[in-house]
C-alpha cells in the first residue's frame, strides 16, 4: 500500500464515521404558551445548530420527544455509546449546554458522558440514559 492509498483509506474512514447527533424537539412549548405562539423548542433547535457549527456535531430538529412535562427537550447519541435524554432546557442557554455535552459524549471512550465537566443544565435536566443496542451488562 502506498502513502497515497493510506491517505485515501484514512479519508474514507473519516467520511464513514457517524458524528455525535443532537436531536432537539421543535414542538416543545411551555404549558402557558398559546397553541399558536412560536415554539421555544424550534428556537432552541436553531440556536443549537448555530452553536454546533464547525464542531462536527450533527443537530437534527425532531417533532416531539414525548417529554412534554419537562420540555424543552433534546436527546443525544453516537454509535457505540449511551443515548441521553434531557429536559427543562432553557431556550437562551440550552444550546451551549447541548453542544458542550455532545462534545463530552463524543470524546467518551466508554460511551458514557462524564459527569465531571457536564454543564449544570445537563446534570439537572437528565431524564434518561439508554444503553446502546448491543449493550451487555458485565458482572
Amino acid at each position: 500500500m502506498t502513502l497515497t492509498d493510506m491517505d485515501r483509506s484514512d479519508e474514507a474512514d473519516v467520511e464513514t464515521r457517524v458524528s455525535t447527533i443532537v436531536y432537539v424537539c421543535v414542538t416543545c412549548r411551555r404549558p402557558a404558551d398559546p397553541e399558536d405562539a412560536p415554539r421555544p423548542g424550534a428556537a432552541l433547535a436553531r440556536a443549537t445548530s448555530a452553536a454546533a457549527e464547525g464542531t462536527g456535531l450533527t443537530v437534527i430538529p425532531i417533532s416531539c420527544l414525548a417529554n412534554c412535562k419537562r420540555g424543552l427537550s433534546a436527546a443525544m447519541r453516537r454509535d457505540g455509546a449511551w443515548t441521553y435524554v434531557f429536559g427543562d432546557l432553557d431556550p437562551d442557554t440550552g444550546a451551549s449546554a447541548l453542544v458542550a455535552g455532545a462534545r463530552l459524549l463524543e470524546g467518551a471512550g466508554d460511551g458514557l458522558m462524564p459527569w465531571r465537566g457536564r454543564p449544570d443544565a445537563l446534570k439537572r435536566g437528565l431524564i434518561a440514559r439508554v444503553p446502546p443496542l448491543d449493550f451487555q451488562e458485565t458482572e
